[in-house]
C-alpha cells in the first residue's frame, strides 16, 4: 500500500508526540523533526492538520511543544488517518452496472478498502502504541509507564 509522505510523516509525529508526552509534558517540534528525520517546516504543516482535528494541542512557552489533546485510547486510527488525507479511508461505492469492472471493484478493491475502514475504526492509538513497542528495540526496552 502506498501512503503519501504526509500521512506517513503525520502517524511517525502523532506517534512521537504520544510515547514522549505520556508522562503530562509536551513535545517539540524540533525534537520531532530530529528524532524522526522530518523537516521541520513540513512537520509544522502537518501539525497544523492533527491540531485542527483536535488530536493534538499547541503549548506555548519555554516548556511549550505538542501533546494529545485526549488520552491515546480515546483516538481511534481512522480520525488520525482522515486529518491527515481524508481519501485513505473512503467509503466503498455500490455502483452496479453489471460491468466486469464493476465486478472487480466489488470483489477486490471495495472488500480491501472495508477491510482496512474496518481495522482503523476498530483500532485505538493506545493499542497502536503497544504494537510499535513491541517492534522497537533499545531505548524503549526499559522504557517505564
Amino acid at each position: 500500500m502506498k501512503v503519501s509522505t504526509r500521512v506517513e510523516y503525520g502517524m511517525l509525529a502523532l506517534t512521537d508526540i504520544a510515547l514522549h508526552s505520556e508522562n503530562g509534558s509536551s513535545v517539540s517540534a524540533p525534537d520531532i523533526a530530529e528524532r524522526q528525520g522530518i523537516s521541520q517546516k513540513y512537520l509544522e504543516q502537518i501539525l497544523t492538520h492533527l491540531k485542527q482535528a483536535g488530536l493534538i494541542r499547541a503549548q506555548k512557552g519555554l516548556r511549550g511543544g505538542y501533546a494529545l489533546t485526549r488520552p491515546a485510547g480515546k483516538i481511534r486510527l481512522s480520525e488520525i488517518l482522515d486529518a491527515l488525507d481524508n481519501s485513505i479511508l473512503e467509503k466503498p461505492g455500490t455502483g452496479n452496472s453489471g460491468t466486469l469492472r464493476d465486478a472487480v471493484n466489488a470483489c477486490l478493491w471495495q472488500k480491501m478498502n472495508r477491510t482496512m475502514i474496518d481495522f482503523a475504526e476498530s483500532k485505538t492509538l493506545s493499542e497502536f502504541l503497544t504494537d510499535c513497542r513491541q517492534q522497537l528495540t533499545g531505548e524503549w526496552d526499559l522504557y517505564e509507564i
